[in-house]
Order: structure tokens, then C-alpha cells, then sequence
């Protein structure tokens, strides 16, 4: 079953990746950059109906699924069935911002069959994916081109929020902040909530915490 699950989400992302690189060749080179905007947006509005998912999800398939096609040995390992999704969407969440020798390395070190050494064997479908995606973070930091220095100060500069409408009259407020800002705005709401807790507070942590 979850090899066949694997081969099914191969097929998604491949349709997906396909259906945004047709819209974007369908799209005159010279067509303003609001024209481009409007149609890949129209087009994820398409994959999100079929998916039966909110557009920010499937604006985060789309995008994870061309990077997973830009990564041969990956797709085929996900259409093999060789791993899940899940640990499709690792590998490409972590090649992201590499470049294609890089990521091209990342992605071998885990799935090749043969590797130059034994230390670097890792069979990814077997480990659950959080474990996984510890094992290639750690090999990325470790083989990353730039230091960690530079790559923090360009995400600090890449600092943003974001607001994503859901549905049933809901939204998702998320903020790309330093880890060290994160956690002390997280450990602060969570002191707060827990500080709201009581006999007589049918909310949870988490609906306290929002």
C-alpha cells in the first residue's frame, strides 16, 4: 500500500509540475509580470480544486513538486516507491537554495545504492520522516558551499510575514524570522497561555496560544 501510495504521489507532482511549466510556455515571454502572476495563480487555483486543498497548499505543492522533478534520482526513487512523499518533500524542501551539483550530491548521498563509503549509506524510506530530515539538515550544514554565517545574514535580510486566507472565514499568519527571535516569541506566547489556564477555561493551550 504505501508503495503504491509513493507511485500515486509521483504522478500528482509530475501533473502538477507539467501543468505549471505548460501554463508558463503558453504565456508570451513578453507578457507583464502581473499577466504571469495572474495565470500561475489561476493555475494553482486549479490544482487546489483538484486536490480538494486550500491554495496556499497547493502552492506549496506545486512548488515542491518542481523541485522534486529537478531532482531525477529522487523522482524516480518516489515513483519506484522506494520512498514516500514525505520524505520526497524533505529532500526537496532541503535542496532548496542549492545549486544543482549541490543538491545533485545531497540527494545521491542518501539514495544511491552503491555509495563511495559505508558512512554514507542512509536507506531514506526506512527512517520515519523527522529522523530523516534531521539526517540530510545535518549533512547540508555540514557540505553547504557558504558558511552559516552568510547564509543567516541572507536569510535575516529574507525576514518576512505572511498572510494566507483559508477557508470558513479563517486565515494563516506565519512569520520567516531568526530561530533565536522565533522560539523567544513562541516561548512568550506560551508562558502567556499557560498563565490563562485554569478550572474555568474550557480553551485549550494551542487556542490560548492564538
Amino acid at each position: 500500500m504505501r508503495r503504491l501510495e509513493a507511485q500515486i504521489a509521483a504522478l500528482k507532482a509530475r501533473d502538477a509540475a507539467e501543468a505549471i511549466g505548460l501554463q508558463h510556455a503558453m504565456t508570451p515571454p513578453d507578457a507583464p509580470v502581473q499577466e504571469r502572476t495572474f495565470n500561475e495563480i489561476s493555475t494553482i487555483e486549479e490544482i487546489a480544486g483538484v486536490l480538494t486543498v486550500s491554495s496556499g497548499a497547493a502552492a506549496a505543492f506545486v512548488a515542491q513538486a518542481r523541485r522534486l522533478c529537478s531532482l531525477p534520482q529522487a523522482m524516480a526513487a518516489l515513483s519506484a516507491g522506494a520512498m514516500s512523499w514525505q520524505h520526497a518533500r524533505i529532500l526537496a524542501d532541503e535542496t532548496e537554495g542549492l545549486n544543482p551539483a549541490g543538491a545533485a550530491a545531497l540527494v545521491a548521498h542518501f539514495l544511491d545504492s552503491d555509495p563511495p563509503g559505508p558512512a554514507r549509506a542512509c536507506p531514506a524510506g526506512e527512517l520515519v520522516p523527522s529522523r530523516f530530515r534531521a539526517k540530510v539538515r545535518s549533512w547540508r550544514e555540514r557540505h553547504h558551499p557558504e558558511s552559516i554565517e552568510k547564509r543567516h545574514a541572507k536569510g535575516v535580510a529574507d525576514r518576512r510575514v505572511e498572510y494566507s486566507p483559508d477557508r470558513d472565514g479563517m486565515a494563516w499568519l506565519s512569520a520567516y524570522l531568526p530561530a533565536g527571535t522565533a522560539l523567544g516569541i513562541w516561548n512568550k506566547t506560551t508562558a502567556i497561555a499557560r498563565g490563562l489556564q485554569g478550572p474555568h477555561e474550557p480553551r485549550t493551550l494551542t487556542q490560548l496560544r492564538a
